[in-house]
């Protein structure tokens, strides 16, 4: 069954994309495109994501080094302005 019409995106794609780490909708809009357009469907992915396990965050919290993204948002402000 489709998800997001805008795209053509099924539910099968997005718990293929889900098995592949994409733990938010973000994360799926990112890999497929699917609730960038009318965000009617973002209830819906949401719906299939759930609060199940996620393969990445798992690993994050068993300890394992944080994507690179996330460390960039830790870093204050003031560390910012001491290194320009």
């Amino acid at each position: 069954m489709y998800v997001c019409s805008c795209f053509g995106i099924t539910e099968q794609q997005v718990r293929d994309h889900a098995d592949t780490g994409a733990c938010t909708p973000r994360q799926i809009a990112s890999a497929c495109k699917a609730g960038t357009d009318c965000g009617g469907c973002v209830r819906r992915i949401q719906a299939l994501l759930g609060r199940g396990a996620c393969p990445r965050r798992e690993l994050i919290d068993g300890g394992a080094p944080e994507p690179l993204g996330v460390e960039a948002d830790a870093v204050e402000p003031a560390a910012l302005s001491e290194a320009a």
